[in-house]
């Protein structure tokens, strides 16, 4: 399994994210991760950590946070159902809470050597305004046991933190 590494006290942020802040005090953050491997037989409520990226909202009084998850999933003769969702935690927290709902990935049909791309997005403007949240991406086998083995490639978690007048 992969460690991740949480944002504690006044520090946020470490390994490879990129940060860029725009004049309006707009600021983009991103990560990619490489490649994960469900191996065939893998089990039903298996978890798989693909990407997460530290997000610091110290600066605005009323922060959203605009995720995006970009993959790419290829299939060996498999066939699966994964279940992704966004988790984050904050200062204090001790455990990761859901900040999203699910998306569901399902190949039904063993075929041999197809790629797809699997992405979605959503806004998370209600993140108590806790300065610094670690934002983590699993994907769970869901439905039957996998066959095949399913790889998902340069998991990419892209943040968009903006000032939320509506908020």
């Amino acid at each position: 399994m992969r460690e991740y590494q949480y944002c504690t006290a006044n520090v946020c942020g470490a390994g490879n994210e990129e940060t860029r802040q725009t004049s309006s005090n707009v600021r983009i953050k991103c990560r990619t991760y490489g490649t994960v491997t469900i191996p065939e037989g893998t089990e039903l409520g298996t978890v798989f950590p693909l990407v997460n990226l530290n997000v610091d909202t110290r600066e605005y009084k009323k922060p959203c946070v605009k995720l995006e998850f970009l993959s790419n999933i290829l299939t060996d003769t498999a066939t699966a159902t994964l279940n992704f969702q966004v988790f984050r935690q904050c200062n204090g927290q001790l455990v990761p809470v859901p900040a999203s709902a699910v998306w569901t990935f399902s190949r039904t049909v063993a075929t041999a050597d197809e790629a797809n791309y699997f992405g979605f997005a959503f806004c998370d403007c209600d993140n108590c305004n806790c300065g610094c949240c670690n934002y983590s991406v699993t994907a769970t086998v869901v439905g039957d046991d996998t066959t095949g083995t399913v790889t998902i490639n340069n998991a990419t978690l892209i943040a968009t933190i903006v000032e939320d007048a509506d908020c």
